[in-house]
């Protein structure tokens, strides 16, 4: 067959990065409305998360992956599978994780050192994205973290390798509840390498409760000083029926009261 009756090759799906100030800041729970919220405009919709470091995994096709990012498939009207997260870390100990890969335990990996990992196993992680990339309309990549790491940042795979290699757009979003949201957000936009500080085009303020007019002049200034406007005010949702990622919960952490006291554990 001739180059021009070749069958033209499929366009790679666009892909959006939800990027978080912290652990715990709501990209998990971000990244599944969104799934829904896609799909629901007619969209073929896959989420992605390079790795995640967590026990609270569920069974896919193929093998493990972590739980958000199998009920951000069933979100997206999709069967779980392992590309959506081709690489799972499962704490075994402080130091020590069972390395999970493509749904599958490889103990060679877990045996290697955190920063040789990285070499091993990209070119199965792009290998996964490339893949749903090329069967659907719109990728919704969930980050690990925070892509500020800057301890970090020459070995991190989920956050800045991904969207790069994806040339993904990205939101970043902070916990509002915990205090310190804007700092959060404008220190995590001025250590981020230029070129990936370019990728983001919105921040989102997620576990919102009160007065929303007390939100400004913030969002206003925040704008001003890094050309990023808050896209998004979340409010604080509860008893929603997703698991965290890692089992750790706003509830879970919150002071519990002591037996027949009356008062609360500090």
């Amino acid at each position: 067959m001739s180059a021009s009756l070749a069958a033209p090759r499929p366009r790679a799906a666009r892909c959006i990065m939800v990027w978080g100030c912290t652990s715990g800041a709501g990209k998990s729970w971000l990244t599944t409305a969104l799934c829904r919220w896609y799909a629901r405009q007619g969209l073929t919709v896959r989420p992605f998360k390079a790795q995640n470091m967590s026990n609270n995994a569920r069974v896919a096709d193929g093998g493990e992956i972590g739980a958000a990012q199998y009920f951000q498939a069933l979100a997206c009207a999709a069967v779980p599978d392992v590309r959506m997260n081709p690489l799972l870390l499962k704490p075994e100990a402080d130091t020590r994780s069972q390395v999970v890969l493509l749904g599958r335990a490889d103990a060679a990996l877990s045996a290697l050192p955190w920063r040789e990992r990285g070499p091993r196993v990209w070119p199965a992680l792009a290998g996964a994205l490339d893949a749903l990339r090329a069967e659907c309309d719109l990728v919704l990549i969930e980050g690990a973290g925070s892509p500020a790491e800057i301890n970090l940042m020459d070995t991190d795979l989920v956050n800045l390798r991904t969207a790069e290699h994806a040339d993904a757009r990205a939101l970043l979003v902070a916990d509002i509840d915990r205090g310190g949201a804007f700092a959060h957000l404008w220190g995590t936009w001025s250590l981020l390498p230029p070129a990936q500080r370019a990728r983001l085009r919105g921040f989102v303020l997620n576990r919102f409760r009160g007065d929303a007019a007390l939100l400004a002049p913030g969002p206003q200034q925040l704008e001003r000083l890094t050309g990023v406007p808050t896209v998004g005010v979340i409010p604080m949702v509860r008893g929603h029926g997703l698991p965290d990622e890692d089992g750790w919960s706003i509830e879970a952490a919150a002071p519990q009261p002591l037996a027949g006291s009356g008062q609360t554990a500090q």
